[in-house]
Formats: structure tokens, C-alpha cells, sequence
């Protein structure tokens, strides 16, 4: 057993790796079931015309997510992954039983900040158990597995939220599937998984990178490297919390069926997985840097463009593209913070780029929100793909060529 714990590695931890890969399929999956409907949902439920007032939800999962993120990173050396990963499959469970039985949109707000505290401690604790197992060598292909998992099971479960909404109803069948996800999730972590603590040590031992002074600092402002991969984060998730509410209330104003729009709404998360597996490992060879301004300009422009089109196949290729451009820079993001950090600060500076990350969820969404309430969805949707193109050219100017292995 001990000869077991000492090596790092992917061949050497498939196993466990495998089943991690498993478990945040369904983290992801919790997401993807309210990634077509909940907009719908919104409207015919409980009566909400504005704009903002819908995408209250996102604010909700956005702030929660991102606070609970920076949690796991101050606590993961103390309690350890495994521990903080059932604790967020516990605060999962609640969440489809809230949405089918809520009679206020305030329940509704409830579920999603309680989703926003499980996606932080489920999400951060396979992403850092998946690099305390494989080491510095195969560490963008373990991040590019770790995200497609989860971003291809948010669109298969988007697309079939969708598709049980359109022939059995908004509420409650659909979301039985998150009763079923969570259950097994908690299953799986509680008797399979394993802590992954003695990695890190045994990886420190090596490292000879220097440690940040302040982590927190260093990788919001200070550092070059790290806060322009910080701000880039946060605008792909700032545009992603606007397509999440927004898109959906566009494709409807184009007369679309539900089916339709869950096709579009899920192939932009569905090719955002899939491309992963093959970006993962291009981010381990290639100058990340460039990965990351061609996918927030690729992201950016496919934003643009959604409002001028009616076509069901154009929009559809659009969506995909803005999948590819995210699945450019996700598992990108991670390995560039992950690089810079020492194995101990490491859970630390993670989560704080995964705090200011996922806080976009929140800054989009009430910036989108606003925007559309006063100029209209077109507007709306326009600025932050903008937004997001600026971001591409920030990392240009603001972050240090590195050395392509």
C-alpha cells in the first residue's frame, strides 16, 4: 500500500484517476440540468418578465460557487479533498427536491446557492486530487479530462432536461435526474475515492519553484502570469453566465421549440468537453499563452455574432464554435495557475483564481441582465462578446511568452 501511495503519475493512479473522471461527470451534470429550462421555468412558474430577475439565479450560483472555491483552497491542506467532496455532494442532494416542489422564485434562489456551494467544494476537490495524482508531466491532459468530463455531462444533461421538459413538463420529472446524480455522486466519493494528501507532500519534496508571498495578491494583481490568466477566467465565465441566461430568452424570441433551443444551448458545453481532451494535452506542448488569446478571441467573436442569425444549422455552428474557443482555454487556465504554484500554495491559488472565475458567473449575469432591461438582449450579448475579445488582448500585451516544451 505504501508503494502505491508513493508514486505519482497517470499510469501510475489510472484507477483512482478514472473514477474521478466518473465523479465530476456528475458534478457537471448538476449544472446541466438547469442549463435549458430554468429561464423557461422562470417565465411560465412563477411569472418573471425582467431580465435581471431571471438571471438572479446565476447571481446566486455565481457569488456561492466563487466564495466556496476560495473556502476549499484555505481549507484543502487542513481537511483534506476527499472530506470537502462529500460535503459538497451533501449540499447537492437538497437542490432537485427544492426546484420541484418551490412555490416562491426565492426557493429558486435558494437551490442554486446551495448548487454554487457544492460546485465549489465537488469541482475544486477533482481538480486538485486529479493534479496531486499525475504530477507536472500530464498535467494539462488530466486537466483537459477533469473539464471535458464535467462540460460534456452538462450538455448531455442540458440537452435531455430539454428533451423530458418538452414531452413531460417543465417541473418535476427533469429534474429527477439530479436526484439520481447526486445520490450516486456521494456513493461513489464516500466508498471508492481515496485522499490524495500524501501526493503532495511527496511532490514538495521535488519542487523547486519559489513560494508566493501573498497568494491571494500575487494572483489577482502582482504576478504577470497569473493574474492575466485570472482576468481571462473570469470573463469566460462572465460570458458563459450570460449565454446561461441569456441565449436561451434569445433563441425563444426566434421561435424556436425547447428541442431546438436545447440542441443549440447544448452543443456550445458538449463541444466545450469533448475539444478538452484534445486541448488538455495540447496545453502540456504548446505556448499556452497563445492558446489562450486565440480561444477568448474565437469566444469572442462567436458572442458577436449570435444575435444577427435565425438559422437553426448557423446558430448551431456558432454554438460549437464557442465551445471550441472555451475548451481552448479551460484546462489551460488551470495548468498555467498550477505551474506557477508550489504544490502547497497550490489548492490556495487555485482557488483564488476559481474565486474571481467563477464570480463572473455573477458579474455576467447582472451586467447582461441590466444591459438587456434597459437596451435589449441584442445589446446585451454584443458587449460582453466585446468584452471578451478585450480580454484576448490583455493576455497579448500583459502575460510573459513562456517556453514551449
Amino acid at each position: 500500500m505504501t508503494k502505491e501511495i508513493n508514486k505519482i503519475g497517470l499510469k501510475e493512479n489510472l484507477l483512482q484517476f478514472i473514477l474521478l473522471v466518473i465523479v465530476n461527470a456528475f458534478v457537471g451534470g448538476m449544472v446541466g440540468l438547469e442549463r435549458t429550462i430554468i429561464p423557461q421555468y422562470a417565465t411560465d412558474q412563477f411569472e418573471i418578465s425582467s431580465k435581471t430577475a431571471i438571471l438572479s439565479f446565476i447571481i446566486a450560483f455565481g457569488i456561492t460557487k466563487a466564495l466556496t472555491n476560495y473556502i476549499f483552497g484555505r481549507l484543502a491542506n487542513r481537511i483534506g479533498r476527499k472530506k470537502l467532496l462529500i460535503i459538497g455532494w451533501l449540499f447537492a442532494i437538497p437542490v432537485p427536491f427544492i426546484l420541484i416542489n418551490a412555490s416562491l422564485w426565492s426557493w429558486v434562489i435558494i437551490a442554486n446557492m446551495l448548487l454554487g456551494i457544492s460546485q465549489g467544494f465537488t469541482w475544486s476537490s477533482t481538480v486538485n486530487m486529479k493534479i496531486d495524482l499525475v504530477g507536472e508531466k500530464d498535467r494539462g491532459f488530466a486537466m483537459g479530462l477533469n473539464e471535458f468530463s464535467g462540460y460534456f455531462a452538462i450538455g448531455i444533461i442540458a440537452f435531455l432536461s430539454a428533451y423530458i421538459a418538452d414531452r413531460y413538463g417543465l417541473t418535476p420529472y427533469p429534474f429527477y435526474l439530479g436526484v439520481l446524480m447526486s445520490i450516486i455522486g456521494l456513493f461513489l466519493t464516500v466508498f471508492f475515492v481515496k485522499e490524495t494528501e500524501s501526493y503532495i507532500k511527496i511532490e514538495s519534496k521535488k519542487n523547486t519553484s519559489l513560494s508566493l508571498d501573498n497568494i491571494f495578491i500575487e494572483t489577482t494583481f502582482k504576478n504577470k502570469t497569473l493574474s492575466s490568466v485570472t482576468q481571462a477566467g473570469l470573463v469566460n465565465n462572465l460570458n458563459d453566465g450570460m449565454i446561461w441566461g441569456l441565449l436561451p430568452i434569445l433563441l425563444f424570441s426566434f421561435s424556436f421549440e425547447t428541442q431546438q433551443i436545447g440542441w443549440i444551448t447544448a452543443a456550445y458545453p458538449l463541444f466545450w468537453g469533448i475539444g478538452q481532451l484534445f486541448t488538455g494535452r495540447m496545453s502540456d506542448y504548446y505556448s499556452k499563452k497563445m492558446m489562450l488569446v486565440w480561444g477568448m478571441l474565437i469566444q469572442g467573436f462567436a458572442i458577436i455574432f449570435f444575435p444577427f442569425n435565425t438559422s437553426f444549422e448557423i446558430l448551431m455552428f456558432i454554438s460549437i464554435s464557442l465551445g471550441i474557443g472555451t475548451a481552448i482555454v479551460y484546462p489551460t487556465f488551470l495548468t498555467v495557475i498550477a505551474e506557477e504554484s508550489t504544490p502547497l500554495q497550490r489548492a490556495e491559488s487555485l482557488g483564488v483564481f476559481r474565486l474571481w472565475r467563477d464570480l463572473g458567473y455573477a458579474i455576467g449575469a447582472i451586467l447582461s441582465g441590466i444591459v438587456a432591461d434597459f437596451f435589449g438582449v441584442t445589446f446585451s450579448i454584443i458587449i460582453i462578446g466585446v468584452i471578451t475579445v478585450l480580454s484576448s488582448m490583455i493576455i497579448q500585451i500583459r502575460m510573459p511568452s513562456e517556453k514551449i516544451n
